[in-house]
């Protein structure tokens, strides 16, 4: 039988990429903010972020972890095809994989990306990277984003069922779900997804927020599934970063949990559903900041698991490169485009 992905000769894990170690953490940032002409005094002021964490970032970590996951499920199904990574940001650097690549004779390649929804930064500029450093005769198909797939939000419904029931086993018998995903610009939230469809011009947020919306649906579906009350929820963003002046998605999550407290919520999920993995802005943004700012407030909060290496996220996955492999679609022109980027230094979105 043939293999769903013969006719590929590598699949590559696409990402953001991140400082190893201290001595990294600015030229990691000069290189997210290039071309943009900020100090390395200002790009300091992130890298606290990383300082904080020994200079290492947690992503390549989990995407080491999720490289060998996606190999051991390939080989579970026989499919025989080399899994390599490759980052925008740091190394291994994206050109010099797809480098290698072509210098081994490869001349199809199938790509997934480390960001699961709609938007500029989290496919369209992967595929621009694409673009750019792919070599002569080397052709690479990309991944479309999967936050609706089946495999991610089962990973999440049981990250949010897990960290409910340990708040509950704590003595807080209805906590509260706080969704939680990246901010962005509203210019870039409002133009994600294919110009002229439903989801991007029949929604105020695009197809970026309209998809958050739907996972954080399906996941409180699956929570009432068996007779079980839906929990009082919301959503929320975090890592706004730029100019006071340029208007981000909120409400951003330390405000989300304040106005939780002054309603009397006694105890919160925060579940980090925009994120694949434990990347910066979830170890720091939530587990360090919004952690502080819980307990400050007297909330009893629990962060609920990204999807990391969840075998049902794992096996999604796989059956998406499979389906893509089968019939690749290409991203449709005018769709996420490119926002004005003001010259501001940002947390690094590791997405």
């Amino acid at each position: 039988m043939t293999s769903p992905l013969s006719g590929y000769d590598a699949v590559l894990l696409l990402s953001f990429g991140g400082p190893e170690r201290q001595e990294d953490v600015v030229p990691f940032l000069r290189t997210v903010t290039r071309g943009r002409d900020i100090p390395d005094e200002r790009l300091e002021v992130v890298g606290g972020h990383y300082r904080l964490f020994g200079g290492r970032s947690p992503i390549n970590d989990q995407n080491r972890a999720l490289l060998a996951a996606l190999r051991t499920e390939l080989d579970a199904r026989g499919l025989d095809v080399p899994v390599v990574w490759g980052n925008r940001n740091w190394a291994p650097y994206l050109a010099d994989v797809l480098a290698d690549l072509a210098a081994d004779g490869a001349r199809r390649v199938l790509a997934v990306a480390t960001s699961a929804y709609p938007s500029y930064s989290g496919c369209r500029q992967y595929l621009e990277d694409i673009a750019r450093h792919c070599p002569p005769g080397l052709r690479v198909d990309k991944v479309m984003p999967f936050a609706l797939d089946d495999g991610f939000v089962t990973a999440n419904l049981d990250a949010v069922r897990t960290a409910r029931a340990d708040l509950v086993a704590a003595g807080h018998p209805d906590p509260y779900v706080l969704f939680v995903t990246h901010s962005v610009p509203v210019s870039m939230a409002r133009t994600s997804g294919p110009a002229g469809s439903p989801e991007r011009e029949g929604h105020p947020g695009g197809a970026y927020v309209s998809v958050l919306e739907r996972v954080a649906e399906r996941i409180l579906t699956g929570l009432g599934t068996g007779g079980g009350a839906r929990p009082d929820h919301g959503i929320a963003y975090c890592s706004r970063s730029g100019p006071a002046a340029v208007p981000w998605l909120e409400p951003d999550v330390n405000d989300a949990l304040r106005t939780l407290a002054d309603r009397g919520v006694g105890a919160v999920v925060v579940a980090p559903i925009g994120f694949v993995s434990d990347h910066m802005e979830v170890v720091y943004d939530l587990d360090v900041e919004a952690a502080a700012t819980a307990r400050e407030l007297g909330l009893a909060m629990r962060r609920a698991a990204t999807a990391g290496t969840h075998p049902a996220f794992v096996a999604g996955l796989v059956d998406r490169l499979s389906a893509t492999a089968a019939d690749p679609v290409a991203c449709p022109t005018g769709c996420c485009p490119p926002p004005v980027r003001p010259g501001q230094p940002g947390r690094s979105a590791e997405r």
